[in-house]
């Protein structure tokens, strides 16, 4: 995204980071040159950085090209600017980007002065790092009840009749019979007995207690990330 088409004017009060998240503060003003942010409420710590040096913005961070020790050492405020109350928010954003211009431009009264004049190109060397993320799954444990056949033997007492004799007597009283006998007749004696009959009921025999526990074990995870270098070979030295 080139500098023109950059939202300039959304970033502010937005979250200022830096290279591996330094933390910047919140952004106060933007003009074509520089970008103010404030971090703290009480010891407040003010930066000036660059507009060149924006990297990204995602909607709510704003990432710049700097270490959290390169913007203290070359873009941090003198901390007395905290103290002028008196001074309106336009000029202290003045005074600000006044005084990060006259920080940036060195004197070139000397030989070293115009050496320090050469611009600085920041390169961010960008690294991976591994994030692990623990997640619960279920593992299933099969415990199987089965049937067992077996053959069970129950003694049970049974109550029968039977013919124990048979005895002969004269009769009470005399009758006559009304038709003679002329054939063998049947006479059927009822005899009573008990029969077994066998039913299956289920019942509870005995119950199963099945107990879980914890354990924690350590686990080492390998993966291979990438990490950029500077390649300085083919630079010309002078």
């Amino acid at each position: 995204m080139s500098s023109n088409d950059f939202p300039w004017n959304e970033i502010i009060k937005k979250e200022a980071r830096g290279i591996d998240d330094a933390d910047f503060g919140e952004i106060q003003s933007v003009d074509p040159e520089y970008v103010l942010t404030q971090k703290g409420i009480i010891d407040k710590e003010i930066f000036s950085f660059p507009t060149n040096l924006v990297q990204e913005y995602d909607g709510n961070r704003v990432l710049f090209k700097v270490t959290e020790e390169e913007a203290r050492n070359s873009y941090m405020q003198s901390q007395n600017m905290d103290d002028r109350d008196d001074f309106s928010d336009s000029e202290l954003e003045t005074e600000t980007l006044t005084t990060a211009t006259a920080t940036a431009t060195p004197p070139s009264n000397d030989y070293d002065s115009l050496i320090n004049t050469k611009e600085k190109e920041v390169i961010p060397l960008m690294s991976e790092k591994l994030d692990v993320i623990k997640k619960e799954l279920v593992d299933e444990r099969v415990i199987t009840k089965k049937p067992v056949k077996e053959t069970k033997t129950i003694e049970v007492q049974l109550i029968r009749e039977e013919i124990e004799r048979i005895e002969r007597r004269p009769p009470s009283r005399l009758r006559e019979a009304q038709n003679p006998i002329e054939s063998p007749q049947e006479i059927k004696i009822p005899l009573k007995r008990e029969e077994a009959e066998v039913t299956k009921k289920p019942y509870v025999k005995e119950e199963v207690i099945v107990k879980k526990k914890t354990v924690t074990t350590n686990k080492e995870i390998t993966e291979d990330i990438t990490s950029e270098e500077l390649d300085t070979s083919n630079v010309k030295r002078e």
